[in-house]
């Protein structure tokens, strides 16, 4: 097997580890995965979506309408959800702009997609070795921000109160549409992801804690987990030399 030039791996690692990635000693050793900025951020997304999710349905069907009481009325609803969905924007675009280098595909999300029987199974051995994100984490993070710009570009359109004077009703119907479109896929792209953060066991404390055990990180990011190593090493005997 051919290995990659030295440029395309010291910038595949750049790519890997984040600022706050580094192996902590104990019994046993964990690895920092999130600072509390970023778990911060993530949860106030998640609790915009999460709030936009139940609003939008409220708004969207009449069967549904019950649920503008959690929200005060269907006139509160109505009034509360698009700035909620500005909210989103903004906080998910600094997510974005912390984690994208990170969620950049490879080669090795290519091999990985192609054992996905595999990653169903929990045959670990049979794949190969992953950086901080699998390409099942970075089609979530892809989707969402493809998703959420969909959704705040038609949102504005559909916006009566705002915005319904510079746009015409043919392009808010089709706005509307793809609104809502937007939004199912996206509430089923955040189940998928909440089902997987549940199912592979320990990866809900990387957003509760900020961090991994070692064990976890070995198993399921494993080629992170060395680069952080290697890192720790190269620390250590520059040290030692001073």
């Amino acid at each position: 097997m051919t290995q990659a030039p030295e440029g395309d791996r010291r910038l595949e690692k750049e790519r890997m580890i984040q600022p706050g990635d580094a192996i902590r000693p104990g019994h046993p050793p964990t690895v920092s995965r999130y600072g509390p900025l970023v778990r911060a951020n993530h949860w106030f997304t998640a609790l915009c979506l999460i709030t936009l999710a139940v609003s939008g349905m409220a708004l969207f069907t009449p069967s549904l309408y019950f649920l503008t009481g959690l929200f005060g009325g269907g006139q509160n609803t109505r009034a509360f959800h698009p700035w909620v969905g500005v909210a989103l924007f903004f906080s998910f675009a600094a997510l974005f702009v912390q984690l994208w280098r990170a969620n950049l595909p490879n080669k090795t999300d290519v091999v990985w997609l192609s054992r996905f029987k595999d990653v169903l199974s929990g045959n670990e051995d049979a794949l190969p070795e992953i950086g901080k994100y699998n390409a099942g984490q970075k089609f979530v993070f892809w989707g969402m921000s493809g998703l959420i710009l969909v959704l705040i570009v038609t949102g504005i359109v559909i916006w009566q109160e705002y915005f319904a004077v510079y746009t015409a009703i043919e392009a808010q119907r089709v706005a509307a549409l793809a609104h809502a479109f937007a939004a199912v896929i996206i509430i089923l792209i955040w189940i998928a992801h909440v089902y997987a953060s549940i199912w592979i066991q320990g990866t809900m404390r990387a957003m509760t804690r900020g961090s991994v055990t070692a064990g976890w990180a070995y198993r399921h990011h494993r080629k992170w987990l060395k680069e952080l190593v290697s890192l720790r090493r190269k620390g250590s005997r520059q040290n030692a030399a001073e």
